[in-house]
C-alpha cells in the first residue's frame, strides 16, 4: 500500500490523511520511503525467480535439484534457503504430494492432437503416417535401472522411415533431456520448419524449455490425450525392442555401460541391420536412402 500513499500525496492527499484511512502507520511508511526496497530482498527476489523458473520446467525436483538449477541459472544459493522460499510459496515437488485412489493425474495439454483423425463410422483413430521425411515426429522418454542408479533416453522417431533422428541419454529425467534430444534431431536433420512432433502430456515436453525450442525451430506441437494407450504407440513400439534387445539382456553395472549399449543399437543395428515389414524389408537407412534418391531422380 506504500506506493499508494506516495501517489496520493504527490496529488496533495496529506500522508496522515491517507495512513488514517487505510489504517497504517506513519512511521513503517516513512521507513520504507527512504529505502523502499532492501538489498537483501531484492536477493530474495531473484532467487525466488530462478527457483520458479526451475520448478515449472521441472516439477518433479524437490529442493535440493531446483537449488542446483538456480545456481546453475547464476543464483546460488544453500539448500536451507531453496527450502525455505519453495516452501514459502507452496512449490512443492509432484512427487511429494499425497496422491488421489487412481494416482498421478496427467498435466494439461499444451497442444491439439494433430494425429487423430475420425472415419466415416465416428470412430476416432491415430493416424501416424507421412508422405516423406520431417513431416512427422514422436518423441517419448523410457528408462531403466544399473547398479548406479536409473538410465534415462528420450528419442524422437520420423515416421517415415521409422528413423530414431535425434536423441538424449542422462541420469536425471529434467526437461534438458527432452530439449537435447530435440536439438540433436533438428542439427542431423537441418531444415525441419512445420514438421509435427507428437508426444505424450509429460512434464518435460510441457516445459517452457522445450515450447521455446519448438518455437525457435518453427515446430508444431502435438499432444495426446489422457488415459489413450495408443496414442504414442509406434514410439512404445521402439522402447518395446529396445528393452528386449538390450536392456533386458543383462544386469547393467554402470550408466556408461549401458548408454554405450543403447547407442550402439540404435545406429549400428536397428538403423543399418534390422529390416522392417512395414518399409519393404529395408532398414529405416536403406528406405530413407532409396526414397531419397528417387525423389531426386524425380525432380
Amino acid at each position: 500500500m506504500y506506493p499508494l500513499v506516495t501517489e496520493l500525496a504527490a496529488d496533495g492527499i496529506p500522508v496522515t490523511v491517507t495512513c488514517r484511512v487505510l489504517k497504517l502507520s506513519r512511521q513503517p511508511y516513512y521507513r520504507w520511503l527512504a529505502n523502499p526496497v532492501a538489498a537483501g530482498e531484492i536477493v530474495e527476489a531473484y532467487r525466488a525467480n530462478a527457483l520458479f523458473d526451475a520448478h515449472k520446467d521441472d516439477p518433479e525436483f524437490g529442493h535440493r535439484l531446483l537449488a542446483d538449477e538456480a545456481g546453475d541459472a547464476g543464483e546460488p544459493m544453500s539448500d536451507r534457503t531453496a527450502w525455505r522460499i519453495t516452501s514459502a510459496n507452496g512449490w512443492w515437488s509432484i512427487f511429494g504430494k499425497k496422491r488421489g485412489k487412481i494416482g498421478k493425474k496427467p498435466g494439461p495439454a499444451v497442444h491439439d492432437d494433430l494425429c487423430t483423425v475420425t472415419d466415416e463410422n465416428g470412430r476416432v483413430r491415430h493416424e501416424f503416417t507421412a508422405d516423406g521425411p520431417n513431416e512427422l515426429w514422436l518423441t517419448d522418454i523410457t528408462e531403466h535401472r544399473t547398479a548406479e542408479g536409473k538410465l534415462y533416453l528420450c528419442a524422437i522417431k520420423d515416421v517415415f522411415a521409422n528413423k530414431i533422428v535425434g536423441y538424449s541419454i542422462d541420469s536425471r529425467m529434467k526437461s534438458s533431456l527432452a530439449v537435447r534430444a530435440l536439438e540433436n534431431a533438428v542439427q542431423m536433420r537441418g531444415d525441419v520448419a512445420g514438421c509435427v512432433i507428437h508426444s505424450d502430456r509429460g512434464s518435460q515436453f510441457r516445459s517452457r524449455k522445450f515450447l521455446r525450442a519448438l518455437t525457435r525451430h518453427r515446430l508444431v506441437g502435438s499432444m495426446g490425450r489422457v488415459a489413450a494407450a495408443g496414442d504414442n504407440a509406434a514410439m512404445e513400439s521402439f522402447f518395446a525392442l529396445l528393452q528386449k534387445n538390450v536392456l533386458n539382456r543383462q544386469s547393467w553395472a554402470t550408466r556408461e555401460q549401458l548408454r554405450i549399449a543403447i547407442v550402439t543399437w540404435i545406429e549400428r543395428t536397428y538403423h543399418r541391420r534390422r529390416r522392417q515389414a512395414a518399409l519393404g524389408r529395408l532398414t529405416p537407412i536403406e528406405f530413407e536412402t532409396i526414397m531419397n534418391t528417387t525423389v531426386a531422380l524425380a525432380a
